[in-house]
């Protein structure tokens, strides 16, 4: 394959081991970011604060069937991978207010491109 071929998708541009190594599955970036992504709450959250900022409240209000400890859950979880921040403004009661860092809203691009392709190719088999 030359330089100059750029048809080539980035994840077949290295060979992988035969089989692959559960160590290798396991530290690999790409796998990391799959599992976060993939519950069940996380993408949606990330999706619902590319709009705006949200306190928890409003966020809890925007989507159906989540519970208040797994939404903290997500949050904390966002929070800690570098996603989301967490801001305590010095109200009484203090208001807290979630929204996108930098990190975060850079992950809008490819998770946007990854729902175009879901919504292009629903429903084929």
């Amino acid at each position: 394959m030359s330089a100059t071929h750029t048809d080539v998708p980035s994840v077949l541009a290295h060979e992988l081991p035969r089989p692959v190594p559960q160590a290798e599955l396991d530290a690999c970036p790409v796998s990391d970011v799959f599992r976060r992504l993939g519950d069940r709450w996380s993408m949606l959250v990330i999706i619902l604060l590319g709009g705006r900022t949200h306190r928890y409240n409003e966020l809890h209000r925007a989507i159906e069937g989540i519970s208040q400890r797994m939404l903290t859950r997500t949050l904390r979880t966002l929070e800690a991978d570098g996603l989301v921040t967490r801001t305590v403004h010095p109200t009484v009661p203090p208001s807290v207010e979630y929204g996108l860092t930098e990190r975060g809203r850079s992950l809008l691009v490819p998770v946007s491109a990854l729902a175009d392709w879901a919504v292009e190719h629903a429903g084929q088999s």
